[in-house]
């Protein structure tokens, strides 16, 4: 049987990022951004931790950040509550893994503002709440 860790820290806490988010940005910029970052992760050393389809996990993964960011709860409709480090647990995601998956989210966001019409303003709390989000979703030492 396989030891889980948990991160000390505990789930993520303080403020997420800006519901406003989604009122500014639009859902297709949320669907594109999303689809650009599982592009990211399939050219990266966690490839294997994502199905084989990228696009298809793209779309559910953006139904997810759709709602987190202001807009309808459409993940929540049709896969239940997120539960979103219960839903990890089967995948072994160490600090490397999750060092690797926030780069690919980085370079992602570079030039968002244009790319897909992403608040500025919002910008560093966003990126700030996939730190925090990231870390709760560490299970392996």
């Amino acid at each position: 049987m396989r030891n889980i860790y948990t991160p000390p820290g505990g789930p993520p806490q303080g403020p997420g990022p800006s519901k406003q988010i989604y009122s500014l940005m639009g859902e297709d910029n949320i669907y594109k951004m999303m689809s650009d970052f599982y592009k990211e992760l399939g050219n990266s050393e966690v490839r294997h931790l994502f199905p084989s389809d990228l696009e298809a996990a793209s779309r559910k993964s953006a139904m997810f950040f759709i709602g987190l960011l202001g807009g309808p709860p459409v993940y929540i409709e049709k896969h239940g509550s997120p539960r979103m480090r219960a839903r990890h647990l089967p995948f072994e995601i160490d600090e490397n893994a999750r060092k690797v998956w926030l780069a690919c989210f980085e370079r992602v966001l570079e030039g968002a503002e244009t790319k897909y019409n992403f608040p500025a303003e919002h910008l560093q709390g966003f990126k700030d709440f996939l730190v925090s989000f990231s870390s709760w979703m560490v299970n392996k030492a």
